[in-house]
């Protein structure tokens, strides 16, 4: 694969000063200053010839966009400008259309102050890589789970997001739980009477969970005070979708929150309706129209792979006990519009590999314990035996994907808080109707690490491996423990083989294992 260039130093580092600076000026000298790009730059949701841009200013501005296929900027185009209002937050993004395929785009934002419009700020720049219309090789990286259970920026910072920039992937996908609105951070952690770790930044926003917009806004704005995690979405595109942390813990229909303390609103619809809003102005997601909060959808990555991005909450039923005898609403996690959208897009992807990127594992056991009940959280419901409740949908899709011969589909998760390779044999099954499937887990990026997680039979995995806590070691580890995991793909130009790699924070390659696509047999 060829090597994706990187901004120089200064083109890294400009929103990153510029904010720390920005955070020490006095308000007076403030208003009278340049504006200033608080956060850095994003993009994400690249394909072979659009991609999105993100950034934000820190205040009313009118933002100019270039784009351009060299570093320099010489052949650069314009694009329309667009302005930073308060009511998004100052946050602006777009799509660039009408770009080469499987080459280095290079992006430049300059902000102009809307009460003084000649008053510019310093230019910032970002880079990604469109996808190839032919074979070439193919890199990603995924993991989930970032500033969870109080651990938030050390004096090291979210150092994983180092770890998997050192190996230029083409694109990141963050499979969820991508901030912590629930879980509030102190300015020191101590166990057992010792001092085990200090977050060395943190914004009052973080030290209570979430309830109104600005508090939800300001869980993705601490995510990104982080260098690593700035330097990272400078030149790499992150694909995102979310989970539950986004709003609140194990969240459905049925949350209740009247006894939570912490809340004083206790409407879990009215904190979803702010989370999504800011999750959507906070990340380079597109805006699909028809449905203006939807984060399903596919991502075509050239004729080798199609990602297809599942959302595992906003349509499910109620958390109960999952053991219904067949679909209805009250069963369902994917939803019946969403699971008709999937196999129609399987279906007619023509890619050699169909990567589902899920925010839930399938076969893992994921209890909502709540006032003494055990409700599924998951898909699996822990029994054992042919499929039920929200098996239901997952028995379907699976029974779909064989009648069909879809082949070469690949699961890959986060959500559980260590990373794991699961093989889902239908001779060792309940429900036996489907082709033999991997499911990759790993996560956490930037949390605490737990597991391991007990399978369920009813698809019949198998752990080939896992890596979690000892029970020695304990649950919540920190991250300094360096149980932080992420996956690293490889997909082969020539061969098209697709080698998946377990890594850990220290870039550890854990367990690896290289499989080889199938023909389609209609």
């Amino acid at each position: 694969m060829s090597r994706i260039l990187r901004p120089n130093r200064r083109a890294l580092l400009t929103g990153s000063v510029a904010f720390a600076v920005s955070l020490s000026m006095p308000a007076i000298s403030r208003a009278s200053a340049r504006p200033v790009f608080t956060h850095g730059v994003q993009s994400g949701d690249v394909d072979t010839t659009t991609g999105m841009i993100w950034t934000r200013t820190d205040r009313p501005a009118r933002v100019m966009m270039e784009v351009s296929a060299t570093e320099s900027f010489a052949d650069a185009r314009k694009l329309a400008p667009i302005d930073a209002i308060p009511n998004r937050d100052f946050a602006v993004k777009r799509l660039i259309e009408g770009l080469p395929s499987g080459q280095d785009i290079f992006y430049r934002f300059v902000a102009a102050d809307l009460s003084e419009i000649n008053v510019l700020s310093e230019p910032i720049t970002g880079q990604f890589r469109t996808a190839p219309t032919s074979r070439r090789n193919i890199r990603f990286v995924w993991s989930g789970d970032t500033a969870g259970q109080g651990w938030g920026i050390d004096d090291d910072g979210m150092r994983t997001y180092a770890t998997m920039l050192q190996h230029r992937p083409d694109f990141f996908i963050h499979s969820g739980d991508t901030i912590y609105a629930d879980n509030p951070m102190q300015d020191e952690v101590e166990k057992d009477g010792q001092l085990i770790w200090k977050n060395t930044t943190l914004i009052e926003e973080k030290r209570k969970v979430a309830e109104t917009l600005p508090e939800f806004r300001a869980q993705w704005k601490y995510n990104m005070m982080d260098q690593h995690v700035r330097a990272m979405n400078a030149v790499c595109p992150t694909f995102f979708q979310w989970d539950d942390h986004e709003v609140v813990n194990n969240w459905s229909g049925s949350k209740d929150l009247t006894e939570d303390e912490r809340y004083t609103e206790k409407s879990v619809h009215v904190l979803q309706s702010r989370a999504s809003r800011a999750f959507h102005e906070m990340t380079p997601l597109r805006f699909t129209p028809a449905e203006p909060g939807r984060v399903y959808r596919k991502i075509s990555y050239g004729p080798m792979l199609d990602v297809f991005f599942l959302d595992l909450r906003s349509y499910r039923g109620p958390n109960g006990p999952s053991m219904e005898a067949e679909i209805t609403d009250h069963s369902r996690i994917l939803g019946a519009e969403q699971l008709d959208w999937l196999k129609r897009a399987l279906s007619t992807s023509q890619a050699t590999w169909k990567v589902i990127a899920s925010d839930m594992p399938v076969g893992l056991i994921v209890w909502d314990r709540w006032k003494g009940q055990k409700w599924v959280e998951a898909i699996s419901n822990g029994d054992n035996g042919p499929p039920k409740g929200r098996e239901l949908e997952i028995a379907d899709l699976l029974r779909f994907i064989k009648a069909e011969s879809i082949v070469n589909t690949v699961w890959v998760t986060a959500d559980v808080h260590y990373t794991a390779a699961h093989y889902y044999d239908p001779n060792k099954a309940q429900f036996q109707d489907f082709e033999p499937f991997w499911e990759f887990v790993s996560g956490p990026l930037h949390a605490g690490t737990f597991g391991p997680r007990v399978l369920d039979g009813t698809f019949g995995p198998e752990a080939k491996f896992f890596k979690a806590p000892s029970k020695e070691q304990g649950p919540n580890l920190p991250p300094n423990a360096g149980l932080q995991f992420f996956g690293l793909v490889d997909i082969d130009g020539d061969t098209q083989q697709m080698t998946v790699r377990l890594m850990d924070r220290a870039d550890t390659e854990l367990w690896s294992v290289t499989l080889d696509p199938q023909v389609r047999d209609l």
